[in-house]
This record gives C-alpha cells, structure tokens and sequence, in this order.
C-alpha cells in the first residue's frame, strides 16, 4: 500500500506537465470529506491516505505520498439534484431564497451562478418545487461549499491570499499616513516659523520691530 500523508491544494507549487502526468484516483464526495481513507489509483496502486483531520480534499488537488509519488484527484461523478430557477416566471431572488432555506437546515450546497446542487432528498426537493424552482436528478460532480469555518488547505490558501492583500493595504495606509504626516509637520514648521517671525516683531518696515507710540520722547524733544 501507497502511504499518503500530505495534499497540495490544486496542486500548488507544481508544473502543469507533471500534473497531468501524474496517476489519479477518482474519490466521490463521500470519501473526499474524509482525512482517512482507502483507494485505488488510475496505475493499480492501492492508497492509505492519512492526511491531518479536518482536511477536506477536493477534485484538482495532489496528493504527495511519502515516497515522491504524486496522485491527482477527480471529482468523481455522483448523484445530485440540479436546481434552477423557473425560465417562464422565476426569478434570481428564488435562487438566493432557497439557497438562504438550504443553509438554514444545514445541507450540503454547491453554488453556481445559474444554479445549485445537492445530495438526493425528495423532502428537500418537494420544498423547492413549492418555491416554484425547478429540481431534476443528474449525476455530476459534487463540490459543495466548506463554510467560513471549515478548515483544510483551500482555506488555508484563502487567507494567505486575503492577508497578502491586508498586509498591502495596511502598508499602503501607512506609507498614506506617513507622507500626510510628513505634510503636516512641514506646514507646521512653515507657519511655527512664521508665528515665531511675527512675535519677536521681524517687521519689513520697522528693523526691530517696536512700534512707537504716537507720544514719543523723541516727538516730544523734537517739537
């Protein structure tokens, strides 16, 4: 048995070429919610997988087994409920209503941009059937969605991506802060110094600058 103990999300870090050269193993989403599980890859090799708990693998994903041997995973088709919004008087608003009543009781959803998709429950179709959507059976891939708080290396590769992007606003702030503050000093500079002009009376026409009071001694002497 081929020991597994390590994923790559979507195959990060490795050419496209060697992806596509890699066995693969095609896992329902079933044993895909899994960390532990057996499988039988595309070349015959039997697969311990052993991956940290939580993780949730995904069709794209590379598995890395401890001796360099690398395993593509497929999203293997399954039975789902397709959901649609009505062509003749429904409306986008339908979708994200049941979408919102889906997610209340908590079920498993893939959402697209045209539609949604689910594990078979005719309790759950009958209710979307009353919310005048349209519900039919097919067999595709299931990727539903891993909630804000799942855990796994797509979110991981999530928020590395989203503090990548904070840290640049955050330093963008900075340098934005930095330079206004930077402003700021120099125009109070600027006007310190002309204040500090204007109280020790550097007066263009007076060289020292003390006014003379219109009673003066010299006025006095003089007249």
């Amino acid at each position: 048995m081929l020991t597994i103990d390590k994923i790559l999300s979507q195959g990060h870090g490795l050419s496209a070429v060697l992806v596509r050269r890699a066995a693969s193993v095609e896992l329902d989403w079933d044993v895909r919610q899994k960390s532990r599980f057996e499988a039988v890859d595309s070349q015959g090799r039997r697969l311990g997988v052993f991956l940290p708990r939580g993780t949730v693998v995904r069709g794209g994903d590379v598995l890395v087994a401890q001796d360099g041997s690398l395993v593509r995973v497929v999203a293997k088709p399954q039975p789902v409920m397709v959901v649609r919004i009505c062509p003749e008087h429904g409306s986008p608003i339908d979708l994200l209503r049941a979408a919102y009543h889906l997610g209340n009781r908590h079920v498993l959803l893939q959402v697209e941009l045209d539609r949604l998709k689910l594990e078979p429950d005719h309790v759950l179709a009958a209710l979307l059937k009353r919310m005048h959507l349209e519900v039919e059976d097919a067999i595709e891939a299931f990727e539903p969605e891993g909630g804000a708080y799942a855990a796994g290396a797509h979110e991981h590769d999530h928020a590395h991506g989203h503090d990548h992007g904070h840290d640049h606003a955050h330093d963008h702030a900075q340098e934005h802060a930095h330079a206004h503050a930077h402003a700021h000093d120099h125009e109070h500079g600027h006007a310190h110094g002309h204040a500090h002009e204007r109280h020790h009376g550097h007066d263009p026409q007076d060289g020292h600058g003390h006014a003379r009071a219109p009673g003066s001694a010299h006025a006095n002497k003089r007249g």
